[in-house]
């Protein structure tokens, strides 16, 4: 198991009659974490578990998961469309006890946006942060940011000191599987110090005693671990070996719902699973047909999107717990309505006829990469999904593996088609839109697009909509980029997650559609 420096956690400790009252959460999941660098990887469960220690400007409040409040900053002024300023609250210490300064926010803007990482989405039309003082500084915009608080709650404050003291100045670059000291190791002003990660085992975490802030639950130490194997997760909670379990096996929610020693907690997931295809390169590298690329044929997409059946995987595989999605946003995301979100009825004569006039009557061959410990069912639907497409003619090969490896390969582009999730943390379309169907540039734009969409209409859509303050004029431009996206199958959507998480009785927290449980907002048997 990797330790960390032990700087701040007699601190944290406290005397031995605190630990004595210590509180533990052990949490249960189905995907591990991807690194400790808070600025490398956008994986939801990286950034559920950093953001216990890692904290930004603002936050989602207790009560409303949309609104911000403060975190880092006390208060925000509007200088000018472009220029706003954020006194930053004093008196804040990182874990290892130096003091948290406007210098660790010019610095973290910086690190954030080097291109190795994939964090970048969250400083979007941002051009500079400009120290004023020691605790005031200015975000200089591109042009005005309509929901600019929104975006930077994962724009996570590293100490400057504590990163060049550990010559990790530069993100680590995951997909060249790169290790620095602050991939391992966390330092961070969040209510929690994270004091250990043995991957694919345990993240350790305990109280921080000196924290500027004030928690609604009574947790002090949580044991956060991942579980791949879906009877193997059930078994801990049913036999208390875990308190929370946030990844339900479909075919037992039933059964932990019935159980008169647990409680579960429902909720959506502001989170849509989908196919994304290579539709840039001139050929595939592992189809049987070489010198194009089938997929950048619109009828060929139509007829991977038609040969789907959404409500047999809603049915058999996720026991109802999914949403048949038409459009790449959920339910609860600005942009999602029930108009637009009309899901593609199976249509397996329609996917033959409009392969055969694409010129591929015999169907063609490729490999589908999928995780197999990340969403729910993830491997299960990959195979449902090449029985579907094997009814018109199309012989794909799964490939599954762990979510680390997978994303690494993704990152290189080295999928011809695979399965991802995309969980919205801003609540807004445009988050989307702008990460995965954004052309790819050197900055934000695209910067989660690993299958090379690209479309003018869609771009010209994405960059307008950043900068439109007109709320009417703003949401016309979403629709209609999320209705060209839809209507030009630029992705495969398949379902909107369900999320209910089970807890033993004694157990309670705010469920939260981002699917990031909070220790600060739990208790464990007491209020």
């Amino acid at each position: 198991m990797i330790h960390f420096k032990r700087v701040a956690i007699a601190i944290a400790l406290g005397t031995a009659a605190m630990t004595a009252m210590a509180t533990p959460l052990k949490w249960g999941a189905q995907n591990d974490i991807l690194t400790l660098d808070p600025h490398s990887q956008n994986h939801a469960t990286t950034n559920a578990i950093l953001m216990h220690s890692y904290e930004g400007l603002v936050r989602y409040s207790a009560k409303q998961e949309r609104d911000v409040e403060p975190a880092l900053a006390t208060k925000w002024t509007y200088i000018n469309p472009t220029q706003v300023r954020f006194d930053l609250r004093k008196g804040v210490k990182f874990a290892d006890g130096s003091p948290f300064t406007a210098d660790d926010v010019v610095f973290s803007f910086g690190r954030i946006r080097q291109p190795q990482g994939t964090m970048q989405i969250y400083v979007t039309g941002i051009k500079e942060v400009k120290k004023i003082d020691d605790f005031t500084v200015d975000l200089i915009l591109d042009a005005p940011q309509p929901i600019l608080l929104r975006n930077i709650i994962d724009f996570r404050i590293m100490s400057k000191t504590w990163a060049e003291k550990n010559k990790s100045e530069k993100v680590q670059d995951y997909k060249a599987k790169e290790e620095n000291f602050a991939s391992r190791n966390v330092n961070g002003t969040g209510p929690y110090i994270i004091t250990g990660w043995n991957p694919e085992n345990r993240v350790n975490m305990t109280n921080n005693a000196s924290w500027w802030g004030k928690k609604d639950g009574n947790v002090t130490t949580v044991a956060y671990s991942p579980i791949k194997a879906d009877a193997t997760r059930v078994a801990a909670l049913l036999s208390g070996e875990i308190d929370l379990l946030t990844d339900l096996p479909t075919q037992d929610v039933n059964r932990l719902r019935n159980d008169p020693k647990l409680k579960v907690l429902d909720g959506p997931e502001v989170r849509t699973i989908y196919f994304a295809m290579d539709l840039g390169s001139d050929e595939l590298k592992t189809s049987n047909i070489k010198g194009k690329n089938p997929f950048k044929d619109k009828r060929v997409r139509e007829a991977l999107n038609k040969a789907i059946d959404r409500e047999a995987i809603k049915t058999r595989i996720m026991r109802g717990l999914s949403i048949p999605a038409g459009v790449m946003v959920a339910p609860g995301v600005n942009g999602n309505t029930l108009a637009i979100d009309v899901a593609l009825k199976l249509d397996v004569e329609g996917a033959k006829k409009l392969l055969a006039d694409a010129g591929y009557p015999n169907g063609f061959e490729f490999t589908l990469a999928c995780p197999n410990n990340r969403y729910v069912n993830d491997e299960e639907i990959c195979q449902a999904a090449i029985a579907m497409w094997a009814r018109v003619g199309i012989k794909a090969k799964l490939q599954a593996e762990p979510m680390s490896t997978f994303s690494q390969k993704m990152q290189k582009f080295e999928h011809d088609i695979y399965m991802l999730g995309w969980g919205v943390a801003t609540y807004d379309a445009q988050y989307m839109i702008q990460s995965l169907a954004r052309t790819r540039t050197k900055g934000a734009d695209g910067n989660f697009n690993f299958s090379k969409v690209s479309d003018a209409r869609v771009d010209a859509l994405s960059d307008a909509m950043g900068n439109e303050v007109d709320v009417a004029k703003r949401n016309g431009m979403i629709a209609e980029a999320l209705a060209r996206i839809r209507d030009e199958h630029l992705f495969i959507p398949l379902h909107h997650q369900m999320r209910p998480w089970a807890m033993k009785k004694e157990v309670t927290t705010v469920h939260r559609s981002d699917d990031r449980p909070e220790a600060r907002f739990t208790n464990v048997g007491g209020s």
